[in-house]
């Protein structure tokens, strides 16, 4: 079955708006139960320091794995325990990414900036703006040499991937979006994953805002 034809048959009614449910750690070092560290200064945004939404148990040693919209690090230092080939994108929480990642010793390259079409935009998160460059998927891929894994959380910016992009990806995790978060749906590259993956779809309870219709886990077909 094509995969917006799914989202939109399995679609729950919309949340209020509202925040999407980060974390703001109430103390400046959170130790989860994975064992990841996070720190935290006066000033950080609202933090994400849960992977739970993602699938990440079959990533291989070798495998290059490219983790779109980082925030302080939730997916990364979890994924840099199973691969020595980690890359963050992040826009607007850089330095608490880049703090995060050294407090737990994760071999995580970060490449600050956004998914976009290479353009300069403004981008939010909590209650910080910034001017962020944005690349192309192919340029992230360039710069990570690859992507054999591709985690994929940028708010809509999903939908800039140009399909054949993704020819060597074999895993992909991605939350969904549609308008308000973000703009129009690519239908061409969820024609392309319905094509060339299989896929299931999880709904997030924590993530049921307007605009947002679950998590993607697809895995290529053979």
């Amino acid at each position: 079955m094509n995969i917006l034809r799914l989202l939109l048959r399995n679609r729950t009614a919309a949340a209020p708006p509202g925040p999407r449910g980060p974390c703001r750690p109430p103390s400046c070092c959170v130790i989860t139960g994975d064992g990841v560290v996070f720190r935290f200064g006066p000033d950080s945004c609202a933090s994400i320091i849960d992977a739970g939404d993602y699938r990440f148990d079959d990533i291989r040693p070798d495998d290059v794995v490219v983790d779109i919209g980082a925030n302080v690090g939730a997916f990364c230092i979890r994924a840099a325990r199973r691969s020595k080939h980690v890359f963050a994108v992040e826009p607007v929480t850089t330095d608490d990414l880049r703090a995060n990642i050294t407090l737990n010793g994760a071999d995580v390259a970060v490449i600050e900036g956004a998914l976009g079409d290479g353009g300069a935009r403004a981008i939010t998160w909590d209650t910080r703006t910034v001017v962020a460059r944005t690349y192309p998927f192919r340029e992230i891929r360039a710069m990570a040499g690859g992507c054999d894994f591709l985690k994929c959380d940028c708010e809509g910016g999903e939908w800039t991937i140009i399909p054949e992009e993704l020819a060597d990806v074999r895993r992909i995790e991605m939350e969904v979006h549609v308008p308000p978060i973000g703009g129009p749906v690519n239908r061409a590259l969820l024609d392309y994953i319905s094509e060339h993956y299989t896929f299931e779809i999880d709904r997030v309870p924590g993530h049921g805002v307007r605009g947002v219709l679950g998590v993607l886990h697809a895995t290529r077909r053979a």
